[in-house]
């Protein structure tokens, strides 16, 4: 495939303007560095939100639908919002919780701001992963209440794959009709406690994922722009965003989420690639126009 699908996740949960002071935290500022994004050559934007005083991750609906509205009336940028806030588990080695940072919630309150605010798509996480102290808690029963909601809302999951045993979850959710054959993946690379970012190892994962499927990729910190470069030679898309890398170069912080999407394209187009359209992007996921 010659063209290639760029997402931009412009704040995630874990960077803070303490690592660098660009990072867009109110919903304003969210839905501002979407659309500079989609100038840059991003096609969708993957969305968490803030709490606009403190900067820390939030679950208010109010902050997601203010950025949705926000993006939807300058754009038509793809809107992929997050379930992900809601199966973080942070403990001590006396597996006492840390309830100031731990958010656990049920399936259908992490699904939530997804039915009524119906983004084309949503990030599914399938697998529970370490990262330090905090456990990322995705039981089976959970992802599958979650799945099936997402299906009912008409939202398109994104399924987030953070080791080799996810794909074997993956494959068990489409035998349960809880996934389409034409589901998108996501290979998450470089993360504390999931695979290694590693030109082997994410071809590894490529070639075990089902036939029909998309994927895109990305590279957490120092790994993010050679990823990108084996997404586009792959034939798959890519990631891109200070949700995983606050950097434009080693020691140099980046400027704003555009920075990062103006030097994906070039890399795509370094390796003989094109960067896809927004009506190329939902055509070639399979999204309503």
């Amino acid at each position: 495939m010659d063209k290639v699908i760029i997402t931009a996740a412009v704040t995630g949960s874990q960077p803070s303007r303490e690592m660098n002071p660009n990072l867009p935290v109110t919903p304003e500022e969210i839905a501002t560095s979407a659309i500079e994004c989609l100038d840059a050559g991003a096609s969708i934007v993957h969305v968490h939100v803030r709490d606009p005083q403190t900067g820390v991750r939030s679950t208010d609906f109010h902050l997601y639908e203010e950025v949705v509205e926000r993006t939807r009336a300058k754009s038509n940028m793809i809107i992929n919002l997050t379930t992900g806030p809601g199966g973080q588990v942070f403990m001590d080695a006396d597996l006492n919780h840390d309830l100031e940072h731990t958010i656990l919630m049920t399936a259908d309150q992490r699904v939530e701001h997804i039915q009524k605010l119906k983004p084309e798509m949503c990030s599914l996480d399938i697998g529970s992963t370490n990262f330090g102290s905090m456990v990322f808690v995705n039981p089976e029963v959970v992802v599958d209440r979650m799945a099936a909601k997402m299906k009912e809302a008409g939202v398109k999951p994104e399924v987030e794959i953070f080791d080799f045993g996810h794909i074997k979850i993956a494959k068990r959710l489409m035998k349960l009709g809880l996934l389409e054959e034409n589901a998108h993946f996501q290979l998450c690379m470089g993360t504390n406690g999931g695979v290694p970012a590693t030109a082997k190892i994410s071809t590894m994962l490529a070639d075990e994922l089902p036939g029909g499927v998309t994927w895109s990729i990305f590279g957490v910190g120092r790994t993010q722009f050679p990823m990108v470069a084996m997404g586009a030679v792959m034939g798959g898309h890519i990631r891109v965003g200070m949700e995983d890398n606050i950097y434009l170069s080693q020691g140099v912080l980046c400027d704003s989420n555009a920075q990062l999407v103006e030097r994906a394209v070039g890399i795509i187009r370094a390796v003989g690639k094109e960067v896809a359209s927004v009506d190329e992007a939902r055509t070639m996921l399979g999204l309503a126009s």
